[in-house]
């Protein structure tokens, strides 16, 4: 009796984040325009709020925000009265991941995620991402967590510790991708996964310090792309189907909007004094709002507080549109995660997470790179003070302590919000300024995909979607 032919696994797939790709960033990287011109591109249709978590969120499960929860990069706890952003638990996305999808058609296949957001306790094989080390006397030493435990010594043996401070800060720059690219190779090379996805944040950079449109960020655009182009070598060599795929685009935004600032003068935000320093006492508070970039969700006590933040936004610069309980709806963004407002900038705007009056007051920790203790985003973290004249030399101070093993400070970063001159958040005004998504395979997409469609086509292109997907993406 002959035996049964072998039935042929799943396609390989390498799918990249590059964060702040759009087709403008595109004439300035030949080898993902070459990659897009002889497969597939499309307009990548995003989700409100633009933002890394959520997009993320929504590629991965085929939902929207009101769905898998993840309404923007950090909410309010209102269980644990804390605002809280850059949470790290897979546990908090709701939904079906593309890997179950993956694995129910074809079980035992492998993933992949370096440095996708939400990656600690997912049910993937293999995990890197972004982890301090947090010292017990209060130091902050670069490193990454892995999955398995033993990828962490290979990788820091092979490329040296994950380079957090390259990765966010004055510093953020080219070397975090690199070593995100080398670690994906080497990933590629001695684990070969059916899915691998990988995350190059090197565009958040530039077009966030200097705007889209600035030759600093047209440099960055090419030197990623030459950065990247020996991973879409080995991709090709191994024949893995490559998807290119981009979460927003950073379009110019210089115009700052203080909202925590007015909720403040209104008499509904408090604060609490510790050693001459105020923090925002969300427990306390009628209203206080969680700026998010471009959004900023606005969570209000009790509901007879809701007219007196209506009345303080109204007429705010900057503020474009303030969604109530139907604008959330309209926007899939009606979750209980959400504020009971969300405000929407306008195009040149962007939200600040300042909610102190005077700068004397400000909490020690505003001149630091510390994402999860500002109780909001904070992008003037991409810079050192332009006001301080003894900036590099505290910097060059702390760096020296840092070396001998000692606790440091490197409050190097400016009150002052006037630097940054791009955001994202909002939904794009036209394809040019927004995401879109590039494949390796031709015909593989048509004009236009929605980012809740992402999962499908992945699962179409690695060959374990059903009739119907197939028929989605023909």
């Amino acid at each position: 009796m002959s035996a049964a032919p072998a039935t042929a696994g799943p396609t390989p797939l390498l799918v990249l984040d590059v964060v702040g790709l759009t087709p403008r960033l595109l004439d300035h990287m030949p080898h993902l325009k070459r990659l897009g011109r002889s497969g597939s591109r499309a307009t990548l249709g995003t989700v409100l709020p633009a933002v890394t978590c959520a997009a993320q969120s929504t590629f991965l499960t085929g939902t929207m925000p009101s769905e898998h929860g993840i309404v923007g990069n950090g909410w309010y706890f209102r269980e644990l009265g804390d605002v809280l952003l850059w949470r790290q638990h897979n546990g908090l996305v709701a939904g079906e991941k593309l890997w179950d999808a993956a694995r129910r058609a074809h079980p035992g296949y492998t993933v992949a995620n370096i440095c996708w957001w939400y990656a600690m306790g997912a049910d993937t094989d293999i995990t890197v991402t972004p982890r301090p080390v947090y010292y017990a006397d209060g130091r902050k030493e670069p490193d990454c967590y892995t999955r398995p435990a033993a990828l962490h010594d290979e990788l820091t043996e092979k490329f040296g510790s994950f380079p957090l401070f390259h990765f966010w800060g004055p510093g953020a720059d080219l070397v975090s991708s690199q070593w995100i690219i080398d670690a994906t190779r080497h990933i590629l090379r001695t684990r070969n996964p059916d899915l691998t996805l990988c995350y190059l944040p090197h565009l958040d950079y530039d077009l966030q310090r200097y705007g889209p449109d600035d030759p600093r960020s047209h440099r960055a655009a090419a030197d990623l792309d030459a950065a990247v182009a020996p991973l879409l070598d080995d991709a090709r060599a191994e024949g893995r189907t490559v998807v290119v795929l981009s979460e927003y685009g950073i379009t110019r935004a210089d115009r700052p909007v203080h909202i925590n600032r007015a909720l403040r003068r209104a008499g509904l935000l408090e604060v609490h004094t510790q050693d001459g320093m105020e923090y925002l006492d969300p427990m306390a508070s009628r209203a206080f709002a969680v700026a998010d970039h471009q959004i900023a969700h606005v969570y209000v006590r009790r509901p007879e507080d809701l007219d007196a933040t209506r009345a303080a936004l109204d007429g705010l610069p900057g503020i474009d549109q303030l969604l109530d309980d139907q604008g959330k709806k309209a926007h899939h963004l009606n979750h209980p995660r959400a504020g009971e407002l969300v405000a929407v900038a306008e195009p040149d705007a962007w939200f600040t997470y300042y909610y102190w009056l005077d700068d004397d007051r400000a909490p020690d920790f505003a001149q630091l790179v510390e994402i999860h203790r500002k109780p909001g985003y904070d992008p003037v973290e991409l810079f050192m003070d332009p006001l301080d004249p003894y900036v590099k030399v505290k910097a060059a101070t702390a760096l020296a302590r840092k070396k001998l093993g000692m606790r440091y400070r490197m409050a190097v970063v400016p009150l002052d919000a006037s630097p940054i001159r791009g955001s994202h958040g909002r939904l794009p005004a036209s394809d040019d300024e927004g995401p879109l998504l590039l494949c390796s395979t031709p015909r593989a997409v048509g004009d236009r995909i929605a980012a809740t469609d992402v999962k499908s086509l992945l699962l179409a292109l690695a060959g374990l979607s059903d009739h119907q997907s197939r028929e989605r993406h023909p």
